[in-house]
């Protein structure tokens, strides 16, 4: 655990989530500033600072991000309508919290991926 990292004091319980998945090693809660009617994020508890770091690190650890990026989309009614799993790597691409998280977005119509 990083002490000054967000997503490591959640998933510690030091700081409140609305948790709507857990397994040992991955936590999913919603997003407190949702960009789509569904906006949960997905994180393995250990701290890895982006996606490419976990997947080099823990590639079967990088697939339980998924599995449970998976499952939380079943559980929200999502798969039929469809919704996007994103990873956030680096600044440029809007990454705040550098513990590797996913966002499972969906719920409704989401638009392009990226403006110009």
């Amino acid at each position: 655990m990083s002490e000054d990292c967000l997503f490591c004091r959640i998933s510690a319980g030091e700081i409140p989530a609305t948790v709507v998945h857990e397994t040992g090693t991955v936590l999913a809660f919603r997003d407190i500033a949702p960009q789509a009617p569904v906006h949960v994020v997905v994180i393995p508890r250990a701290h890895h600072a982006d996606v490419i770091t976990l997947a080099e690190a823990d590639p079967g650890l990088a697939s339980e991000v998924l599995a449970a990026a998976g499952a939380v989309a079943k559980a929200e009614g999502l798969t039929g309508t469809g919704f996007r799993v994103v990873f956030n790597t680096g600044a440029h691409a809007g990454q705040t919290v550098f513990h590797v998280h996913a966002h499972v977005l969906g719920g409704g119509p989401l638009g392009a991926l990226a403006s110009r």
